[in-house]
């Protein structure tokens, strides 16, 4: 069946503003810029500020769903409000683990590449199947093992790319090797996140937006709160200010002063997350999981050409093997080859409605898949 054009507009949306979010922050991260009291020229290097920034484009998915409830007034729209009531703190926990994932992926984008970065996001997958059976009781099929293996086999090609890249003069290769195994580390405590969303959340019907604009509210405020201590905690080496703290907003306040286009990117970054979690949304309403997976998909193959096309790194043939890799290990995870092996059989196609609700193996898609 052909797309509509909101359907299209929807799939564009979707890759465009995700591919917006992993840009824009790398970008930031490349300027280089004075900070406050005359400290010398030193890079945008404030993952927890970029963080907070983030859970305000979630914050703002609240006021898309207030919007959505207020023209659904009048109308016999029952999608917008939940079924029943639910307690706001049941999103504390998730968000608790969403705050911590994010700020780990900040910190590791600033040692390593976009494309690695958003490839290696991919390992989520490993350590949803495996928390899934732990956790919620779910028996795995063989295609999503061998999904579960391909990609552990597409992160190590990625993996070996980055530790032969030699071209790479933004990023050392002690830091490449720190800033992979922290993504690694992000995706366990993302894959914590949509099982405790899965067991707790999903069972009272909240519309995704309110759940998205719930839990950026929740990490916002926390994550703000936080910046006060992190200005005085002592971080060595992991430390990209001049005065060596976790982090210093005073000092990125500064740079952006002195240099306006971080706030340029930064604003992208803020937006874009916004309307990326609303088109992630609605394309799996009004398509399915399965093609909300593949534009994902495409969203990478998007941040690797512009940051080849950028000079932001250097190109490596072993990262195309490993992506395809990861990719297969995706597909099959997700079940993209049984309508391939249906027509093959010239069996009949797989319902439609099945693919409205999968992603990960059978479990809900992520409140906020910010990948």
């Amino acid at each position: 069946m052909a797309w509509t054009k909101y359907q299209l507009f929807l799939a564009g949306l979707m890759l465009v503003t995700g591919s917006i979010n992993t840009l824009s922050a790398k970008w930031a991260d490349n300027f280089m810029a004075e900070g406050c009291g005359g400290s010398k020229e030193h890079s945008f290097q404030h993952p927890f500020l970029q963080a907070v920034g983030m859970f305000l484009g979630e914050f703002s998915c609240l006021a898309a769903f207030y919007l959505l409830r207020c023209r659904a007034a009048g109308q016999s729209d029952s999608s917008v409000d939940p079924q029943q009531p639910f307690n706001p703190l049941l999103f504390l926990p998730p968000a608790l683990c969403d705050m911590t994932g994010t700020s780990l992926m900040y910190v590791a984008l600033n040692m390593t590449s976009a494309s690695s970065f958003q490839m290696l996001r991919g390992a989520v997958i490993i350590f949803t199947g495996l928390f899934s059976v732990a956790f919620l009781g779910r028996r795995l099929v063989l295609s999503q093992w061998l999904g579960i293996l391909a990609t552990i086999a597409g992160l190590v090609v990625v993996g070996l790319a980055d530790l032969l890249s030699k071209d790479d003069h933004q990023h050392k290769l002690s830091e490449v090797i720190t800033g992979d195994l922290l993504i690694i580390m992000a995706q366990i405590i993302v894959a914590i996140q949509m099982v405790l969303e899965e067991k707790f959340v999903y069972k009272h019907n909240v519309h995704p937006l309110r759940a998205v604009g719930t839990e950026g509210l929740f990490g916002f405020v926390i994550l703000s709160l936080l910046l006060v201590p992190m200005y005085y905690i002592p971080a060595g080496s992991f430390s990209g200010n001049p005065r060596g703290t976790l982090e210093d907003a005073l000092d990125a306040f500064c740079q952006v002063g002195r240099q306006p286009l971080i706030a340029v990117a930064l604003m992208g970054n803020i937006s874009s997350i916004a309307f990326f979690n609303f088109a992630g949304i609605s394309v799996t309403k009004e398509l399915s999981a399965t093609t909300r997976m593949v534009l994902d998909s495409l969203r990478t193959v998007v941040i690797w050409a512009l940051s080849l096309a950028l000079g932001w790194e250097a190109f490596h043939a072993l990262q195309i093997l490993g992506f395809l890799i990861l990719l297969m290990g995706t597909a099959l995870y997700n079940g993209l080859h049984r309508p391939l092996l249906g027509r093959l059989s010239r069996g009949r196609p797989p319902a439609e409605e099945s693919e409205q609700e999968r992603l990960l193996g059978g479990t809900r898609t992520p409140i906020n898949d910010t990948s």
